[in-house]
């Protein structure tokens, strides 16, 4: 199975489908059905195993999933079944949250370094993570670091994405407000929170807020 041909929104999915196997698990539930595991993400059932299907046979027809095992499988497929180490580029307010956000854990990464540009911050320690000068952003090549977070304000963001590709970089989770361009060996993602909230007054008008 080449990885290459599944649709992005199926790999978007994974995850959710992980957080609620993994919440299953801690309630004592040691088998899920596909209508159980729909429920859980907001989906309908046979989205859950054509989904599944693009990877291989994970369930029992009548049965269902093995919790455990397919909390495997899933972290197998996107390669949490290792720890990934990130690294967080810039300390500001939405950069402390991500420091002292516990949820990283659950999938498998550890936010080992961070960096910022202001003095005043670099030697300071957020959750026990020293805070460093980005200027020894070329360090995380021979650190075992491939991913980061970039919450940079937006003039500071393509330069920084620059630095962190040269650096090995192969994945980055970009909060900053700004399109940038990066290599095609890597992987961008983007959360903007001001632009998904500009989205819901248009879907709370009379008529569409089930659309």
């Amino acid at each position: 199975m080449k990885y290459c041909k599944v649709p992005d929104e199926t790999v978007r999915r994974l995850p959710f489908y992980l957080r609620g196997l993994l919440l299953s698990l801690q309630q004592g539930r040691l088998c899920i059905s596909s209508q159980e595991l729909a429920d859980l993400v907001g989906i309908r059932p046979w989205q859950v195993r054509k989904d599944f299907s693009y990877f291989g046979a994970f369930g029992t027809p009548g049965v269902g999933y093995d919790t455990e095992k397919l909390v495997r499988e899933i972290k197998k497929i996107l390669k949490l079944d290792v720890v990934q180490k990130v690294a967080l580029v810039g300390v500001g307010n939405v950069g402390s949250a991500i420091l002292s956000y516990p949820g990283f854990a659950m999938y498998g990464f550890d936010v080992v370094a961070a960096f910022d540009i202001d003095h005043s911050k670099i030697g300071r320690k957020v959750n026990n993570i020293l805070i460093e000068d980005v200027s020894n952003l070329a360090t995380l090549k021979h650190r075992k670091i491939n991913l980061a977070i970039l919450a940079v304000p937006a003039d500071a963001a393509q330069q920084t994405a620059d630095t962190l590709a040269n650096a090995g970089i192969k994945g980055i989770l970009k909060f900053s407000p700004c399109y940038i361009t990066v290599p095609k060996k890597v992987k961008v993602i983007s959360i903007d929170i001001a632009t998904d909230l500009a989205r819901l007054p248009y879907y709370i008008r009379a008529g569409r807020i089930n659309d």
